[in-house]
């Protein structure tokens, strides 16, 4: 039989041509924007990794005319919205598509590191494991002393979820894939860190019971 399609959102996505468009994105894309703002560098290069539909990357490089953004996703349906979201925005500061793998050794833009930030909004909670490793393990490379990785979604705090819809969230997503999961911010994410030179820096409460969490590399 034929393997299952990889399925690459957990909602209903609209489209226009090759746009899509998020529910989920147009929920949280200003409160992510305002925690960004106050948390993130405001000039230099940002990487970011997952990057979905592109909606993000093309509201947040747009308040922030000083970085040069770099967006991408390993799904090639995501890449050609993403192309789409970067040819309508017109922003001289948002280039991309990347097809970055986390879990690869090299990530094809070595060349460009270092970075003054990384992020990856929703993402780690829908990928293995390994997709964690991999982007923790890429901070460490590419990003410059004191460049700092943001994280956006669900996250468990010290074992325990932060309300019963997270619960019911992370039950869910492993009855689609085991490996996937809402991650334990103290268990399993700031560990990680610390074995790739980062600290916490800031956790932020989002709507939805979701976290923007920031590390810095040290």
């Amino acid at each position: 039989m034929p393997d299952k399609p990889k399925e690459i959102a957990l909602e209903d996505r609209a489209s226009a041509g090759e746009k899509l468009f998020s529910p989920s994105t147009a929920r949280n894309r200003d409160p992510i924007r305002y925690v960004f703002l106050k948390t993130m560098p405001a000039s230099g290069k940002i990487l970011e990794i997952g990057g979905g539909t592109g909606e993000h990357a093309a509201h947040l490089a747009g308040a922030l005319p000083e970085v040069q953004w770099h967006t991408g996703d390993p799904d090639p349906t995501s890449r050609g919205s993403i192309a789409a979201w970067i040819a309508d925005a017109r922003l001289a500061n948002l280039s991309g598509p990347h097809a970055i793998d986390v879990t690869a050794k090299e990530w094809g833009v070595e060349k460009d590191a270092p970075f003054d930030g990384l992020v990856s909004i929703n993402m780690i909670h829908i990928a293995p494991f390994a997709a964690a490793v991999g982007l923790f393990s890429g901070a460490r490379r590419l990003l410059k002393p004191s460049g700092k990785l943001f994280l956006y979604g669900p996250f468990a705090r010290k074992g325990v979820h932060s309300a019963p819809s997270n619960a019911a969230f992370d039950e869910s997503l492993k009855s689609r894939d085991a490996r996937w999961g809402v991650r334990d911010l103290e268990h399993e994410i700031t560990p990680l860190a610390q074995k790739n030179s980062l600290t916490l820096d800031a956790v932020v409460e989002m709507p939805a019971n979701n976290l923007s969490v920031i590390f810095r590399k040290t």
